[in-house]
């Protein structure tokens, strides 16, 4: 990480009053010039460095974000930078902890209300993100993400209704955002609407920026719907070989019977 350095100077200054006793000792050594630079002042990440901490991995993201916050406690995007590096952790409550610290200066902060929001969702706990995903939809009426957390948040809290009406309302706000495809999917995945659920998670995987996540729900779909050999083909796509042989392993147990009922999202996560 580029750092700037200073070195001090130091200046040989006789005074006076000591030029008579240089005049006696002419042979004296001279004093010694300091060279010890002083410490370094630490200074924030310039705007190219913050860019290029996107692609480290959670930890490191972590680590530099928090040494950023350290620097400036009111530095909202390194607040928001590390709750989002502690929620890909798993760390939910600190993720959630430093979000809120933005909005104790700034409550309008979109992106710390978002962050609130998903670190809750990521707790499992939908019902404490339907507030600030309310409020962030307020001060961003276009913005899709909010009212696409909303449907889960609403899901997670047993309100159904409420979650549809807001995936459909990011879907009229980003109808070809594969994370608002894949949002509803999973939606009526968790309804037992493996079908609609499949139709929506192909249209996501379609679109350009479709994710990892996107293909493996698919791929969870299927094999609820007992579509093993589809299921695999999407699992190796992007898993070594040890990972499709244990989720392909839950998959199989994980599917009902020939003469069961469909096997709702719900009941595979209970599973798990």
């Amino acid at each position: 990480m580029c750092r700037m350095s200073a070195l001090a100077a130091t200046a040989l200054t006789l005074s006076l009053a000591a030029l008579p006793a240089m005049a006696k000792a002419p042979n004296a050594a001279p004093a010694a010039v300091s060279t010890v630079a002083a410490p370094e002042t630490p200074r924030p990440a310039s705007a190219e460095e913050r860019s290029l901490a996107a692609r480290l991995d959670p930890l490191a993201r972590a680590a530099f974000w928090g040494r950023e916050s350290d620097l400036d406690p009111r530095d909202a995007q390194a607040a928001v930078g590390l709750a989002q590096a502690l929620r890909a952790m798993g760390k939910y409550e600190d993720a959630a902890q430093a979000a809120q610290r933005v909005l104790i200066t700034d409550p309008k902060n979109v992106e710390a209300l978002l962050e609130v929001a998903r670190a809750q969702v990521g707790r499992g706990q939908g019902f404490y993100a339907i507030e600030p995903a309310r409020q962030a939809q307020a001060l961003a009426p276009r913005d899709w993400r909010a009212p696409s957390l909303l449907g889960v948040a609403y899901d997670q809290a047993s309100r159904p209704e409420e979650a549809l009406a807001a995936h459909r309302l990011a879907m009229s706000l980003a109808p070809e955002n594969p994370a608002v495809l894949c949002n509803l999917a999973l939606f009526y995945a968790s309804h037992g609407d493996a079908p609609q659920a499949e139709t929506l998670l192909r249209a996501a995987a379609a679109k350009p920026g479709a994710t990892m996540a996107v293909r493996q729900n698919l791929a969870l779909v299927l094999g609820l719907q007992g579509r093993f050999d589809e299921a695999e083909k999407l699992v190796r796509q992007d898993l070594p070989p040890e990972a499709v042989a244990n989720n392909m392993a839950f998959l199989r147990a994980a599917a009902p019977g020939p003469a069961g009922p469909p096997r709702s999202w719900d009941s595979v996560r209970t599973a798990q």
